[in-house]
């Protein structure tokens, strides 16, 4: 389908680079972030491939089984159960393709093409349709996961790692699974009545429009994922219903999730009516904390994923958009950054009584490291000349990263930065939710966009 020259460009030119050249009439790069430039380029160049790349790959490799291992202890030797969920399954998948670009001949793209294999060959429910949502490392369908029921949230990343793949080779087989895995999903969990996609679904096909198990039907982390996973697919399949569904996610999260208050409620309703407690009683609050808080990392993560989605839909200049990004970025840096040593916190609540966040949770977990490093740098290279001075907020978290989620003895991104975590490295380096996906996506989207000052 695709040339070897379109499917380098695909490779070739993420979303950075775009938002760099779309915004380059507005702004120049400040003499400080080209004199830092090399440096970092190469410190993250060198992280990329040891601590992530040549870490993960390929030790994860199931080759008894298919797919890929998911348990690792500290020292990285496999060690627990090596379940095969659908989200890390596909997440794999993602980010092998995307490694075959950044280090070509190097056997990444024969590593995605195994998790391709298991994806197409296992994980789909060949009978019934959809991705089923974990596994056995012998493929037994178990139920320990959302009480076996599929999901938006499992679908979209299967969607996601799929489209990257067809990106990185063209595959047919590849690009008629994700579209069948985007038909299958619409049909079984859109709502025509109030728009977006309800999480949970039977393993037949039935959208639980009242949610399951004291969880709400509809949330800000499916959502902001199948619009992560709409925008990949769109790039390589620019069918009409799949932009008219990619458009309303990006709406949805921009003007109804997140709206006007800079950052995103995360459950909801059927009719999105935001689940909160914040004026409940206090022990009512605190124990529904879990699905009601300010997720720093969510909100600093999505800015970035609204850009790319409203580029990839030809918005040139959706100033709507960018507009709520910054905004949100903005709130994390004011409320949810350590000021002193770098990092956001993981969650905080606009308690009644209270001005400002109060930071419930000061965990700084890795993923939500990784996401800020990559939105700060794009934050930078747009604003350079903002007050925020984002691009020295990207210099003091790369140096957050380096000295408090780096395992200096072992290898690899610790679960958690030391700096709170004192015991987090001794934790476990891989499982079925942390793989190397967001690290190796926002350090591939730094390294390109610093790279391209150049």
């Amino acid at each position: 389908m695709y040339s070897r020259t379109d499917r380098m460009m695909f490779k070739l030119c993420p979303f950075v680079f775009v938002i760099l050249i779309l915004w380059v009439s507005y702004s120049c790069t400040p003499e400080s972030t080209e004199q830092a430039t090399p440096s970092i380029a190469d410190e993250i160049d060198s992280v990329l491939r040891q601590d992530v790349a040549y870490m993960w790959y390929p030790r994860v490799i199931d080759s008894a089984y298919g797919g890929y291992l998911s348990d690792f202890d500290y020292k990285w030797e496999a060690d627990g159960p090596q379940n095969k969920l659908i989200v890390s399954q596909a997440r794999h998948v993602w980010t092998c393709s995307k490694l075959e670009a950044m280090y070509p001949g190097e056997g990444f793209i024969d590593y995605a093409t195994h998790g391709f294999n298991y994806l197409q060959e296992v994980m789909w429910d060949s009978i019934q349709g959809g991705f089923h949502s974990l596994l056995s490392r012998d493929g037994r369908l178990l139920d320990q996961q959302w009480g076996g029921h599929k999901t938006a949230y499992g679908n979209s990343f299967g969607i996601y790692g799929l489209a990257a793949y067809v990106m990185a080779t063209g595959d047919q087989e590849a690009l008629e699974l994700a579209k069948s895995a985007f038909r299958w999903l619409d049909q079984h969990a859109y709502d025509s009545e109030y728009g977006g996609y309800f999480q949970f679904i039977t393993p037949q096909g039935k959208a639980l429009k009242d949610g399951f198990e004291g969880v709400p039907p509809k949330d800000q982390n499916s959502s902001i994922h199948l619009l992560e996973a709409f925008t990949e697919l769109y790039q390589v399949w620019p069918n009409d219903t799949l932009k008219s569904r990619l458009q309303e996610m990006l709406t949805t999260i921009r003007d109804v999730v997140a709206g006007d208050k800079a950052y995103m409620n995360l459950f909801f309703n059927q009719d999105w009516s935001p689940v909160v407690f914040r004026d409940s009683l206090p022990q009512i609050r605190e124990a529904n904390y879990g699905i009601d808080h300010v997720s720093f990392g969510h909100d600093i993560e999505i800015a970035y994923l609204m850009m790319e989605a409203s580029e990839i839909l030809g918005l040139h200049h959706d100033q709507e958009t960018v507009s709520r990004s910054k905004k949100m970025v903005d709130h994390v840096l004011d409320h949810g950054w350590d000021e002193e040593v770098g990092g956001i916190y993981d969650r905080g609540y606009y308690l009644p009584d209270t001005p400002g966040v109060t930071i419930i949770k000061d965990a700084k977990v890795w993923w939500s490291q990784v996401e800020a490093l990559n939105t700060l740098l794009i934050m930078a290279q747009m604003y350079p000349d903002d007050p925020k001075d984002y691009y020295s907020k990207f210099q003091l978290q790369w140096d957050y990263i380096k000295t408090y989620m780096l395992d200096h003895d072992h290898g690899g991104i610790l679960a958690e930065g030391t700096d709170k975590d004192h015991e987090s490295t001794t934790r476990d380096k891989g499982g079925t939710w942390k793989v190397s996906y967001h690290t190796a996506r926002s350090l591939m989207n730094c390294f390109n966009s610093l790279n391209s000052q150049h």
